[in-house]
């Protein structure tokens, strides 16, 4: 029993660290801006397919070994991360802000049209049938205390880590991050005090997208396959893991994707595959129900 539950234990934690490195988009506009972006989703399923397009114009997987696979790697998350990058940035511009100043429920009707306009237009341009993405990792596998686990689900966890602990620190820590902070607390103050808020929340949209291309791409390589519908349940499960750390708390997204993750395992190895997803959304009812402000997020009054 020990090894079963080590065995979903590390499956739980791969795919949460992937729905960690999506919230994060959500809760970072979310803190800036108070809306939730639901276009994020396409964001992720975007990278996916830019990656495959960069590998497609590289040389082919099965050719390179060595220094040149992780070229090949850099390469391509290098490419999904800047054109998913440039596509978070063109969100903001044409579907959020010129918005701003109106309702809430404007920019989320514009941000719903957005997700439906790329998720089809990536429909029509690819096809509706999934792709397969090149295995470009070989696979190991290790056994310990009974449980499984690849060589690729270690590297999907260490690079997510990473990224996430590199967002943390430059929030924390560098001027930018400060000022991303400050809008967050009270964007009219800050514009007060000399910081620029547009261009702050343009860089929440940039990083934020560029995190969610980097998941595409883990994801494309873990399953190895991809369609133009992966973003939709993944962007939901990621907004419930934003929700369940506390919508607008970097650490709470982070701590709520690798619960999710986890809870999604731990159900799905007991209970059947078939019940992931009634999973993922009974814990954003059960959230919202008993602490609708998340495991870290605080009670704040209401901006004026």
């Amino acid at each position: 029993m020990a090894a079963v539950y080590l065995q979903q234990i590390i499956n739980g934690l791969t795919i949460g660290s992937v729905y960690a490195l999506i919230a994060l988009g959500y809760t970072m506009v979310y803190g800036v801006l108070e809306m939730i972006n639901f276009a994020h989703g396409e964001v992720y399923m975007v990278g996916a397919f830019v990656g495959l397009l960069t590998l497609a114009l590289l040389s082919p997987p099965s050719a390179v070994a060595g220094g040149g696979l992780l070229l090949v790697l850099g390469v391509t998350f290098l490419g999904a991360m800047a054109s998913c990058g440039a596509l978070g940035v063109a969100i903001e511009r044409v579907a959020y802000r010129p918005l701003r100043a109106t309702s809430r429920l404007g920019p989320l009707i514009s941000a719903l049209g957005v997700s439906l306009f790329i998720q089809n237009a990536v429909m029509l341009a690819i096809g509706a049938r999934p792709k397969p993405f090149p295995q470009l990792i070989p696979k190991e596998l290790y056994h310990v205390a009974g449980a499984v686990f690849t060589n690729v689900q270690l590297i999907i966890l260490a690079a997510a880590l990473a990224l996430m602990l590199a967002l943390d620190q430059f929030v924390r820590r560098t001027r930018w991050g400060k000022a991303m902070r400050a809008v967050a607390q009270d964007a009219e103050a800050a514009g007060f005090m000399g910081v620029e808020v547009n261009t702050v929340v343009t860089l929440t949209f940039l990083i934020g997208s560029v995190l969610a291309a980097g998941a595409g791409i883990m994801v494309g390589i873990y399953y190895g396959i991809i369609d133009f519908f992966m973003g939709y349940v993944a962007g939901l499960k990621a907004f419930t893991a934003a929700v369940l750390g506390g919508i607008g708390n970097l650490r709470g997204a982070m701590l709520g994707g690798l619960l999710l993750g986890l809870a999604e395992s731990f159900g799905a190895g007991f209970l059947g595959a078939h019940w992931r997803d009634v999973i993922a959304f009974a814990v954003l009812i059960a959230v919202l129900v008993l602490r609708p402000g998340g495991l870290l997020g605080e009670h704040l009054p209401e901006k004026v």
